[in-house]
């Protein structure tokens, strides 16, 4: 589909979509049960040659349970968690064909951004509760000075694909999909071992001993298998983008 019309142009755009989840309470990568609404808003440069620059803002929501889990170990567990998901990004993204000569081209892109979380659950009265101040594994105890408390906010490098379609001059429409590679493995709240209740209960109370340890079997030993540290989770955001040429400048 030949375009011979092309122009240095800045271009806002909305996408709508959906927020997914990849971690420690979902055995598939991309799982149903985790995806909630998620909006992003970006402001993009097409430069006119195979470099485009843009920045943006993403808003979503994720969540795990394993009550959807297949797996006996993983279903008895019986964690479960939500959180929201806030980020911003700067990178680039480049066209895979030449925007000179085609109006519907595929393109990839790469960031860096910084992302806000705050892993929650609801306890045995249903009462919403924030995970991290709990130490569900003892991060931030003296008791276990190898696990550090984890921040909140981190950083993410969103990487991925979409194909961009040029309605008019003024408008274009495009499909897109952003992975983020995390450096945690506490998205969820959970990535490691049980750790001692009584030592727990000290420290932190009946509140976190109760969100640590909601198996509906008996008590695993401390040092048991709670998640598993050697992959760190991640998140994506997938949907449908409109964006609207916002300068003036003739196409030629």
């Amino acid at each position: 589909m030949s375009n011979t019309c092309f122009a240095q142009d800045w271009v806002g755009e909305m996408m709508t979509g959906i927020s997914g989840y990849d971690g420690d309470l979902a055995q598939q990568r991309v799982a149903f049960h985790t995806m909630r609404p998620a909006v992003s808003l970006n402001l993009k440069y097409n430069t006119g040659n195979f470099i485009n620059y843009r920045i943006g803002l993403s808003y979503g929501s994720i969540a795990g349970n394993d009550k959807y889990n297949t797996h006996p170990g993983l279903k008895s567990r019986n964690l479960n968690f939500k959180t929201n998901i806030m980020e911003a990004n700067i990178g680039i993204e480049i066209p895979l064909q030449d925007p000179l000569s085609f109006y519907s081209y595929p393109y990839i892109f790469g960031t860096v951004g910084v992302f806000h979380f705050n892993p929650y659950t609801y306890d045995k009265n249903n009462v919403k509760t924030y995970l991290q101040p709990l130490s569900t594994e003892g991060e931030g105890l003296s008791n276990y000075p190898e696990r550090k408390k984890y921040s909140l906010t981190q950083l993410c490098f969103p990487l991925g694909f979409g194909w961009n379609v040029d309605v008019s001059d003024r408008v274009e429409i495009s499909y897109e999909f952003g992975y983020r590679i995390l450096f945690t493995d506490y998205l969820d709240d959970v990535s490691k071992s049980y750790i001692n209740p009584d030592a727990l209960r000290q420290a932190k109370g009946d509140k976190a001993v109760e969100l640590a340890y909601r198996m509906n079997v008996p008590f695993r030993a401390e040092g048991a298998q709670r998640g598993n540290p050697k992959k760190n989770d991640s998140y994506f955001f997938t949907g449908i983008k409109v964006g609207f040429v916002l300068n003036t400048s003739p196409r030629y």
